[in-house]
């Protein structure tokens, strides 16, 4: 494995891995390449001949629909950056690591977003993200000089800190609403974060995205363009307050968005509600229909047609035909037909307007979701706040979501038997996290959760502060913990079999970081600077002692394996890692048996350190092992 190699363009192929994130440019090509390869001339896309191709299909003229912005530009070379940075666990940050199949990832979420693209393109069932309303008192980090190196990047977005968190107070922003450049920076944050988790979505996936008024018009033409108009589904309006607040200056804001947007709208739909029992409650048996229980429908229609308007006999006697204007629901015949089948009621004296039968076993077995959301129905700021103060004996966030309202959410966009994962790279209060472990635990499902969140340093006078926290990771991570062990009392209490921490509420907890391996210069200054970077790379790992595991841990990210793969050591001195069927790692000098063995084991590639092989015999060892695996038909790959 040569992390100077070319890039890896996409999950499915077999090509030598290398250093970096996925290339999402070289991906999108190597996708038109496929469908249109007569636009490509010297290995370039050809501009003409693509607009030859499609003819009236491509927009030529100068003016055109789109929402712009000072930035956007500079936002569009953010999504094309690639990273070779990486994640390193935290068991100490974890619950039940070993077992554990959720994960937590502390880090700057762009970043974090471009590690996952090669192990998570493609996987994702759900999104859910509550990112910063731009009200005008938000603090986020954003990029002020798009051209910086990729160092100064590194140190702006904290991976090359030895704790891997953001400390330096002169990176966070507030951006006001006198910024000049208030709405842009918003979406200049926004836009690279959006396209790039939308990469990992399905085919039949699915996006919520939490707003209110500041910006929702704003996120609905970015959504537009990132997603597509014909793929949005739905604006939902949220009631998230218990009462108005009689104090507000023009109108008291009661609602918050929630908006919709599917990948494929035709792969994807909503699934349905489950009933309530209320709902149910509703249909009777008073005639002891072996049918089962009914209620009545309309047999009336407000649109005239001459062949539905006839007079009808009721049992009693009495002679009714419809007002003047309406009719009947269907025909005479059809009529005759309903009531032979015991399928019109005239209520108990029959004598009543006839009335449909609709039987609640023939009803829709679930209900189709709507757009408004009430706080009976979904929670609100006030059950949202009391689910948090409960946990942590306080408060350490001002605006939580409450579990309800992501539980909906999950009802409409996973399915229970499936190992459904979800997504919320703004994770903040966790409730993301503790609504997948709630709804797992009602209804026995499978839901995985990945949850991103920034190390930002608290306010010193905000209540995360005052109960001993110093970042908001810290607080998302607590909260994990915290509503684990409730979930788990509760469940003792009601007799329900103790739960199995690791699969059910464990964790695995990562941090962002700098790769372990050395990073080539492309342009080294002067000759000097050329041969020492060449006597660096007799090494490749940037650290004479590496940890194993994460290093394993890197591996598995750029060889496209997710976070939740488990390494096996299946041999000692030297060291031998099988990471999955297809990949094994060696660290040591293989013997000639130990090799053997790895052979026998058929894998794809077999990774190595050209470390343990910087000697003229290394050499001659490196060359054998070589030739052995290509007889055996296995990669080698050489770190």
């Amino acid at each position: 494995m040569n992390f100077s190699a070319p890039p890896l363009p996409n999950t499915q192929t077999t090509e030598p891995l290398d250093g970096s994130s996925l290339d999402v440019t070289a991906e999108k090509l190597a996708q038109l390449r496929q469908l249109l390869p007569d636009v490509f001339a010297a290995g370039k896309l050809d501009v003409h001949k693509l607009q030859l191709a499609l003819g009236e299909a491509v927009h030529t003229g100068e003016e055109r629909y789109g929402l712009n912005w000072p930035g956007k530009a500079e936002a569009y070379k953010e999504i094309q950056k690639r990273t070779t940075a990486t994640l390193t666990p935290d068991r100490a940050g974890s619950v039940a690591f070993d077992t554990a199949e959720h994960v937590f990832i502390e880090g700057e979420n762009l970043e974090v977003l471009r590690v996952l693209q090669k192990s998570y393109f493609g996987q994702v069932k759900m999104i859910f993200i509550d990112p910063p309303y731009n009200t005008g008192n938000d603090s986020f980090v954003y990029p002020d000089d798009y051209s910086e190196q990729q160092a100064a990047y590194q140190k702006r977005a904290g991976i090359t800190d030895a704790t891997g968190r953001l400390n330096k107070s002169d990176l966070w922003r507030t951006n006001t609403r006198e910024n000049g450049q208030y709405h842009s920076v918003w979406l200049g944050m926004m836009m690279p974060r959006l396209y790039l988790s939308r990469n990992l979505l399905r085919e039949d996936g699915v996006i919520f995205v939490s707003i209110d008024d500041n910006e929702v018009t704003n996120l609905r033409h970015l959504l537009d363009e990132i997603y597509g108009e014909e793929n949005f589904v739905a604006s939902i309006i949220w009631q998230k307050k218990y009462s108005p607040q009689n104090d507000a200056k023009w109108f008291s804001a009661m609602h918050d968005y929630v908006l919709v947007y599917a990948k494929n709208k035709e792969l994807w739909r909503p699934y349905l509600l489950e009933r309530t029992a209320e709902m149910n409650a509703r249909y009777t048996n008073p005639d002891n229909d072996p049918r089962g229980p009914w209620k009545s429908g309309d047999f009336l229609v407000k649109t005239y047609s001459a062949d539905y308007d006839y007079p009808i006999t009721t049992p009693s006697g009495r002679v009714v035909s419809p007002p003047s204007g309406s009719c009947w629901r269907t025909s005479k015949t059809n009529f005759q037909k309903l009531v032979a089948d015991n399928r019109i009621s005239f209520g108990k004296d029959g004598s009543n307007i006839p009335a449909v039968k609709r039987f609640l076993s023939e009803v829709k077995q679930g209900v189709t979701p709507s757009t408004l959301w009430l706080r009976t129905e979904v929670g609100d700021n006030q059950e949202a706040t009391k689910e948090v103060r409960d946990l942590f004996d306080g408060l350490p966030f001002d605006t939580p979501k409450p579990t309800r309202l992501l539980k909906r959410m999950l009802d409409l966009g996973t399915r229970p038997d499936e190992h459904h994962l979800v997504l919320d790279f703004f994770a903040g209060s966790a409730t993301t996290a503790h609504a997948v472990m709630a709804k797992n635990l009602e209804d026995g499902g499978n839901r995985k959760f990945i949850c991103i969140q920034l190390p930002e340093a608290v306010d010193q006078h905000s209540g995360a502060a005052k109960l001993g926290y110093t970042n908001i990771a810290d607080v998302s991570k607590a909260r994990i913990r915290k509503a684990a062990a409730a979930l788990q009392n509760a469940a003792t209490k009601s007799g329900a079999p103790q739960l199995v921490a690791g699969p059910a509420l464990g964790f695995r907890s990562y941090r962002l970081i700098e790769t372990n391996f050395r990073i080539w210069q492309a342009q080294p200054e002067g000759k000097a600077a050329l041969l020492a970077q060449l006597e660096l790379f007799t090494d490749s790992l940037q650290k004479e002692q590496v940890d194993a595991e994460a290093l394993l841990t890197e591996i598995c990210l750029k060889a496209g394996k997710p976070l939740t793969t488990t390494p096996s050591k299946i041999h000692t001195h030297p060291d031998v890692y099988r990471i999955d069927a297809s990949l094994y790692l060696a660290i040591g000098v293989l013997s000639s048996e130990v090799l053997a063995s790895v052979v026998a084991a058929k894998p794809k590639e077999l990774l190595i350190l050209g470390r343990d092989y910087n000697t003229a015999s290394g050499d001659v060892a490196l060359s054998n092992i070589r030739l052995e695996l290509r007889e055996a038909g296995i990669a080698l790959s050489i770190l």
